[in-house]
């Protein structure tokens, strides 16, 4: 494993709109308000691989072993605590408690992993029956959800900007599918291969929440993270995948920065060179693919290429190795017989190819 993957700490908001947050928020009070508290552990979360923090519990470095492969669910409530695996609540087959949103997680979770195993016959999230390992009222006022390797991480969010982050199937579906590409490609999390890492994890974030709902190309609404946003940001979203650059803009958050077309391509050093930016391009292309051969069609194309990725992968490779697959599955009958000239022809619309 390289350097810069053991690194990885995938957060579903990217930390250009938690820095916008905090500055909007202000920082004239003695205790720092929830999106300037988010800000700082996101950050120091993203350096726990490389060093230590002395600022965060010892807890947070800590490494659970998972119980022996069996595909379960364990929910843990981290009691608003910056502790990891504090209690568990609720475990696979259990029945439901009073906590909604440990409901949400041990349901959502389920749906993600139920969606792998029946779609693409995966085994959880390493397909080799891993625990699923949730924890929800992780921090105080968390304004997040991550993957930090081993576990996936639900903020409760403050109620005014964001709500629970398990209240969103995408969201859970988003860090279960940073799991999966853990455990296939591998794609290191900077620049283009860090990009595809976040565009994957929205593509099956996405198709996990159309499965669960029933919905199809034309009933999904294509956006990542509307339902986690608090009534005063009602219509927004965090990306668009029909639409990059469209999600949100208002003073809190900003302006969606996305690009739809490679001219459009941020080459700087913020969000680790762009991974949630230009994820837009990527997430673009599988919109139009999916528009030409359904969800379920571009879905096998996108999880087969998975498979052949490899960590240092970029945007072209991607490109040629996700229509190779395509040409493949038509063969076999599994997809349409112009799906490759389809792939194609969505990577030249956002000018990769």
């Amino acid at each position: 494993m390289s350097s810069r993957q053991s690194q990885v700490h995938c957060s579903f908001v990217p930390p250009m709109v938690l820095e916008h947050l905090a500055r909007a928020s202000g920082t004239d009070t003695p205790d720092p308000g929830a999106a300037q508290r988010t800000a700082v552990v996101s950050q120091q979360l993203r350096g726990l691989r490389q060093s230590a923090s002395p600022d965060l519990p010892s807890a947070l470095t800590g490494v659970v072993q998972p119980r022996p492969g069996k595909g379960d669910r364990a929910i843990y409530d981290d009691q608003n605590t910056w502790e990891f695996d504090k209690e568990l609540v609720r475990g696979e087959a259990d029945p439901a408690v009073g906590a909604q949103n440990v409901n949400q997680a041990y349901d959502y979770s389920g749906a993600a992993r139920d969606y792998y195993k029946t779609r693409h016959g995966r085994d959880s999230l390493d397909h080799n029956g891993m625990t699923v390992n949730v924890n929800v009222n992780f921090g105080v006022d968390f304004l997040n959800a991550f993957w930090d390797g081993i576990r996936l991480v639900l903020g409760n969010g403050d109620g005014q900007i964001f709500v629970d982050f398990a209240a969103s199937p995408d969201v859970l579906g988003h860090e279960f599918s940073h799991g999966v590409v853990q455990f296939t490609a591998n794609l290191e999390y900077w620049g283009q291969s860090g990009a595809l890492n976040e565009s994957f994890a929205d593509v099956f974030g996405s198709l996990i929440e159309q499965d669960l709902k029933g919905e199809d190309f034309e009933s999904a609404n294509w956006l990542v993270g509307d339902e986690i946003m608090a009534p005063g940001l009602y219509g927004e979203a965090l990306r668009s995948m029909a639409h990059p650059g469209t999600a949100y803009d208002n003073p809190l958050m900003g302006k969606d920065p996305q690009p739809d077309h490679m001219n459009g391509y941020y080459s700087g050093p913020e969000d680790n060179y762009g991974v949630h930016i230009n994820s837009g391009i990527i997430n673009r292309a599988f919109y139009l693919t999916a528009q030409e051969l359904g969800t379920e069609g571009a879905g096998r194309i996108w999880y087969a290429g998975l498979q052949n990725l490899w960590p240092t992968a970029v945007f072209t490779d991607a490109a040629q190795v996700l229509s190779a697959q395509a040409r493949i599955l038509a063969r076999d009958g599994v997809v349409e017989r112009q799906a490759t000239q389809v792939v194609r022809g969505a990577f030249r619309t956002v000018g990769v190819l």
